[in-house]
């Protein structure tokens, strides 16, 4: 392992599971201290003791990115325990299925709440720990839905084509102090928030392997996947990269109209 991030501190949000915690493995691996913040306490606890398990350095956070005295108090247990802040990957988010005219104004707000207004807690919160530093980073964990429609998730597609403009805002105005800030746009990536999605249909795994169809290389993406686009985009390998976002979505919008045939190389151990 290349130790990309030794002496950095990362605080990553919706930790628990899928991309964060995906994501939070791979900072402590590359030498990264790491602040697990989750709303589930019980699941940000277990990554947490993963990665001390495993040699790495890590808390626990309970924190509802959508609450500003959550926020406020993840960063200051940031500070307690390490001393400081490098990183900040704003990850968490929900989604609610539904078209526009069924969802009520709590649901409406509640995604706009977690997905966004969590983003701007974070780094309002953040900044006076990363302008510290010469060099600091933040990275948002938007969606292909950030440049593309998808069916019957206006909230969420909304709240992830806002996260491009809240970061390129981000990058220009905090550039002066050393930060940079882009954002990743996963496709279709096995995690908790997809199987929920894909629980809403009548049969799941048909809707996956239909979906799938459609994606050149023929399968989903890890949580693992992701994380590796959000470490280079949280290190010097990225250097001179600010205020942009890069899709990870194994070919899905490169094409208007696609469908692999039936078998791909991706499909196989590499």
């Amino acid at each position: 392992m290349s130790r990309r991030l030794e002496n950095q501190v990362a605080w990553i949000s919706g930790a628990g599971s899928g991309i964060g915690a995906g994501t939070a493995r791979l900072f402590a691996a590359e030498g990264a201290r790491v602040v697990v913040a989750d709303l589930r306490l019980k699941a940000c606890q277990a990554v947490a003791t993963a990665i001390e398990s495993a040699g790495g350095r890590a808390i626990a956070v309970e924190c509802d990115v959508s609450r500003e005295d959550d926020v406020r108090r993840a960063m200051a247990a940031t500070e307690s325990a390490f001393g400081g802040l490098n990183i900040v990957v704003n990850n968490a988010g929900i989604n609610i299925v539904g078209l526009l005219h069924e969802l009520s104004e709590a649901q409406w707000d509640r995604v706009m709440a977690v997905n966004i207004k969590g983003m701007f807690f974070a780094v309002k919160h953040a900044i006076p720990l990363l302008q510290r530093n010469s060099r600091s980073w933040v990275v948002n964990v938007g969606s292909i839905s950030s440049l593309v429609g998808q069916l019957g998730t206006p909230a969420y597609t909304t709240t992830k084509a806002a996260v491009l403009g809240l970061t390129r805002s981000i990058a220009v105005d905090y550039a002066a102090i050393g930060l940079r800030c882009n954002c990743v746009c996963p496709g279709i990536t096995d995690t908790p928030l997809l199987r929920e999605h894909l629980d809403t249909t009548p049969d799941p795994e048909a809707t996956l392997q239909a979906r799938l169809r459609r994606v050149p290389i023929g399968v989903a993406l890890t949580p693992l996947d992701v994380a590796r686009t959000i470490l280079y985009l949280a290190c010097d390998d990225s250097a001179g990269v600010t205020g942009t976002h890069v899709v990870i979505d194994g070919g899905y919008l490169a094409a208007a109209e696609w469908e692999h045939p039936g078998h791909t190389a991706f499909m196989e151990p590499a």
